[in-house]
């Protein structure tokens, strides 16, 4: 009899609580065995990219690999959706005469279904399921109000948070498990893609596949950059930030590998000491707080705003602007090359994030959902939890959202964040030759100037857009 560990969004041997566990259990001699199950119709219903499924499977076939190492089999399954996991993992569970099953906790809906149906079919056929908490360094349960409610705003979230974290100090990580004695063939192909997705417009030497990778990147942001952080956090052109994202979206890496990492770099504070590490500490709090919004407000899994009240907002379906959002194509320099910059890379700058995420919701007044789908369908680092809480705050319908009145002025955020020009200059390269001033507002440049640059006029005023979302707002209070 042996364990079996099913991996999903954990891809990893370091730091690997279930893989650890299944380890232990096996520690009389018990071959361990391994399964990653792919489910490419489910990866399109939850709006993946291209760009994140190849991440996936090529992280996949380098845990395969290390795997291996280690003497245990990665079997790889490929069923469509997840209503044919459970019967397929039990099949795969049966012919291994595996004695239990563990994995991590996810939190979206449909994946506690999926897991609900697993462990009732597992424990009707007497194999035992053992779960543990893997996402999120306090277990979003855990983190409650006093009189035991889920926290709806991030500052008092923080506060317990880390009155939590320092209970439980010093963190200690799941060592990786000790190479096994014996391993029996692994089964599966790994695809290089699989339908409905195509190839992947992101060279896949932008972002390597694997955890060494990720500590690697880890490592060189610790040691070189962490303590400017929250100088350099906001300047996109600057190589400022850790751009481990989509390594903790695949779960490459854990985020308690990157707290330990950024406490030992502090001299093992969490709240204090080095002004640059407690900021990033802080966005790891963020991860963790839109994780508790999952799991404490469901409804944002399926569409609805978190504040119900906005769901009256009249949005305007504009299809041309959205199309020249999404190309960027807008006349506004700053989020066409943050545009681009996603369309070329797979990944987008936290800051730019904002921005492009407050044009299309409060000068353009599209729905926030379709500007949350089209960010998931092009993201290497996709996140739900993430993407939404990111996309809600900058609608002003979500948790701790921006005021309806506060509205980005996105030439006035294209001079704080890029001053001298240097990232639209990357990515917007017809606007190269323009002075370091002129540059965020082409518009604004005399008419004989304008007309020799090949480059769109805003396809909104910004001053009678903001006009407009004031009132649409004020409609529903």
């Amino acid at each position: 009899m042996q364990p079996l560990v099913w991996f999903r969004s954990d891809l990893r041997t370091a730091d690997h609580p279930a893989l650890w566990h299944a380890c232990q259990l096996a520690d009389g001699g018990a071959n361990v065995a391994a399964v990653f199950v792919i489910t490419p119709q489910q990866w399109d219903r939850h709006d993946w990219g291209a760009v994140k499924v190849d991440f996936m499977l090529r992280n996949v076939a380098a845990l395969r690999e290390r795997l291996a190492k280690l003497k245990i089999p990665l079997h790889v399954l490929s069923v469509t959706t997840f209503k044919k996991t459970p019967a397929a993992l039990l099949k795969l569970a049966q012919t291994l005469k595996c004695n239990a099953l563990f994995f991590h906790r996810e939190y979206g809906v449909n994946e506690l279904d999926r897991d609900e149906a697993v462990t009732q079919l597992f424990e009707k056929n007497d194999i035992a399921v053992r779960v543990n908490d893997d996402q999120t360094i306090i277990p979003p349960e855990e983190v409650r109000t006093k009189d035991g409610r889920f926290y709806k705003v991030f500052t008092p979230f923080k506060r317990s948070w880390l009155d939590l974290v320092k209970q439980r100090l010093p963190l200690e990580l799941h060592s990786q498990p000790k190479k096994r004695k014996a391993m029996t063939p692994a089964t599966g192909e790994i695809p290089s893609m699989v339908e409905p997705f195509k190839q992947s417009p992101v060279p896949a030497a932008l972002w390597p596949a694997g955890e060494g990778e990720a500590m690697r990147r880890l490592k060189a942001f610790v040691r070189h950059r962490i303590d400017d952080y929250h100088e350099h956090r906001d300047t996109p052109s600057l190589d400022g930030t850790s751009t481990l994202s989509p390594y903790l979206a695949a779960g490459v890496i854990s985020p308690r590998q990157c707290l330990v990492a950024a406490m030992k770099a502090n001299g093992g504070k969490l709240d204090a000491g080095s002004r640059g590490i407690t900021t990033w500490i802080s966005e790891l709090v963020w991860r963790e707080f839109y994780r508790h919004v999952l799991v404490g407000f469901p409804r944002i899994c399926r569409n609805r705003a978190f504040r119900p009240e906005t769901e009256k907002l009249a949005w305007r379906d504009d299809d041309k602007q959205f199309t020249a959002w999404s190309e960027g194509r807008t006349g506004v320099p700053i989020v066409d090359a943050a545009m681009r910059q996603l369309q070329a890379t797979g990944w987008m700058h936290n800051r730019l994030r904002m921005i492009t995420s407050m044009y299309l919701t409060k000068d353009l007044l599209i729905d926030w959902r379709r500007g949350e789908r089209f960010f998931m369908r092009h993201l290497i680092d996709g996140d739900l939890a993430s993407n939404n809480g990111g996309w809600q705050w900058s609608a002003s319908t979500g948790t701790d959202a921006a005021p309806y009145f506060r509205i980005f002025n996105p030439v006035s955020q294209s001079r704080k964040c890029d001053p001298d020009g240097t990232f639209i200059r990357q990515y917007v390269p017809e606007l190269a030759d323009l002075g370091d001033k002129e540059i965020h507002d082409p518009s604004a440049l005399p008419p004989l100037r304008r007309s020799a640059i090949d480059y769109p006029e805003p396809i909104v005023d910004h001053g009678e857009a903001r006009k407009r979302t004031l009132k649409a707002f004020e409609a529903i209070k």
